[in-house]
């Protein structure tokens, strides 16, 4: 993996982007970490991203489900549709406070989401995702 690892938040709430940003700075210092406040922005940069250079794509997605424009699982369902990630580069995580079994069961069905997590990021769990 290169030095500079291209990661991508998308949280509606700012305290939680923030800390979830400074917490993923911390654990992987060599980080470069976007934010964006709902999925619409996301999709509408990685489409930008990809007409560009795949390879620039992010190396991690952290994503909340429930967003106003447009929720996490929109989210996905517009990544998959659109293919933005061909090559398969990005690994998806969904970090929500969603303990709902029905948003568990559904992540586990998507075959391109790595885990789900509950917020906030935990320090160990973070450095376990980065090993």
């Amino acid at each position: 993996m290169t030095s500079d690892t291209n990661i991508l938040v998308i949280d509606d709430e700012y305290l939680s982007s923030y800390i979830s940003e400074r917490l993923i700075k911390k654990v992987k210092q060599d980080s470069q970490v976007t934010t964006y406040l709902d999925g619409k922005k996301a999709i509408d940069k990685l489409v930008e991203i990809k007409k560009q250079d795949v390879n620039l794509l992010p190396d991690y997605i952290f994503v909340d489900l429930f967003m106003p424009t447009m929720g996490g699982w929109e989210f996905l369902e517009q990544f998959r549709a659109l293919d933005i990630d061909p090559q398969g580069k990005c690994k998806i995580y969904i970090l929500t406070s969603s303990l709902y079994p029905d948003d568990v069961e559904k992540s586990a069905s998507h075959n391109n989401i790595i885990d789900y997590l509950i917020k906030p990021l935990d320090f160990e769990k973070l450095k376990k995702i980065f090993e």
